[in-house]
């Protein structure tokens, strides 16, 4: 199935425990169905010192979540909203299904 999500959309959440947050999509992984979004689903990373001027410590960093908890935000109206694709002068674009407005 082809992914509605892309890098660089704003989304939300919609399940799980960083429900109603929103970010942008750093990485989109449409083999595996899922997306990495700023700042939502931090885990703790520690990191030992690879080299003498690098510091070792725990780094907070995203990881994937899957394209199904998140919904794209609607540019018109700010608001969650599904995708739905559809065909502009032979070039196939998608658009916000709430409002209708064309997706870049």
């Amino acid at each position: 199935m082809k992914m509605k999500i892309k890098k660089g959309d704003k989304v939300v959440v919609v399940s799980g425990k960083d429900k109603g947050k929103s970010g942008t999509v750093v990485e989109a992984r449409p083999i595996e169905g899922k997306v990495v979004v700023e700042g939502i689903a931090l885990v703790k990373r520690h990191l030992k010192r690879a080299m003498k001027g690098q510091s070792a410590g725990i780094i907070e960093r995203p990881r994937a979540i899957d394209a199904s908890n998140v919904m794209l935000v609607d540019p018109k109206t700010n608001k969650p909203t599904r995708v739905g694709r559809k065909t502009e002068d032979g070039k196939v674009v998608r658009y916000a299904k709430k409002s209708g407005t064309t997706l870049s």
